[in-house]
């Protein structure tokens, strides 16, 4: 059997003699606090490792079990998970009513996900776990960048209202929504900033950074080229549309007979 001091520093106090139970049965409880700087999931790899020659030689009846941090977190990832297909469908519907447009509807949400790939970088660089906080992280971040897609659709639409031609609507579009969006981003990140020094809420923090950053760069990018391709949008269309509409202007001349 290795050490006790080996998994950790020992407080010996005295208390009343209790039988504890833990679901009617018998449970002797070891608790600890974790030192600063590091995070959960980390130090229960760590015990869990410690721990398993032991487990294999506890005789029947007995057992090991972690709880903590790992248990609590357990239970909040099943608590979420019966409420994400009531989420999805509430999101499609405020959606559908926002755009009003089917293929609108899905190219909003095609842009949640385009967070994952600043958010999977961000972890692994600065060694936080993917969590309750990380989960909880990445459905915030779904709903930042879908309101930057709602934002640009939203300008393109009012554009080709005006009555600029499709591809010059998306460009305009665009431009003119690139800079608020990149401000609002950069201001979301400012504000998460301090919470990386927390050791609960880094994951949540450094989530929303990698995220909002990666993700709102690849939204400018990536939607636009989405929207021109779902409705067929091309330099060569616009040009054609523009000189219909110049044609179309032009009067016309009548014939008078000498």
């Amino acid at each position: 059997m290795r050490r006790s001091q080996k998994v950790g520093k020992i407080d010996v106090r005295m208390e009343e003699p209790i039988i504890r139970r833990r679901d009617r049965m018998p449970t002797i409880t070891v608790r600890g606090d974790i030192a600063d700087g590091l995070q959960p999931p980390d130090v229960s790899t760590a015990i869990s490792k410690q721990l398993w020659p032991i487990i294999e030689k506890l005789p029947g009846g007995y057992r090991i079990e972690q709880a903590g941090s790992i248990e609590e977190s357990e239970k909040a990832t099943k608590a979420m998970l019966p409420l994400f297909p009531i989420m999805l469908v509430v999101t499609l519907l405020i959606l559908i009513f926002q755009v009003r447009s089917i293929a609108a509807m899905v190219m909003v949400f095609l842009t949640s996900p385009l967070g994952l790939i600043g958010v999977v970088p961000m972890l692994i660089l600065f060694g936080q776990p993917f969590g309750i906080n990380a989960l909880v992280g990445l459905i915030a971040l779904s709903g930042i960048l879908m309101r930057n897609t709602l934002i640009l659709i939203g300008q393109i639409q009012h554009n080709k209202e005006e009555g600029l031609d499709p591809f010059r609507a998306v460009v305009e579009a665009t431009v003119q929504r690139a800079r608020p969006v990149i401000l609002t981003a950069l201001a979301a990140i400012l504000a998460f900033i301090p919470l990386t020094h927390s050791v609960f809420w880094g994951a949540l923090a450094y989530t929303l950074i990698g995220g909002t950053f990666a993700g709102t760069i690849l939204t400018l990018v990536f939607l636009p080229a989405m929207y021109s391709i779902w409705f067929k949008i091309r330099p060569g269309n616009a040009a054609n549309a523009q000189r219909d509409r110049h044609e179309q202007a032009q009067p016309a001349g009548k014939l008078v007979p000498e």
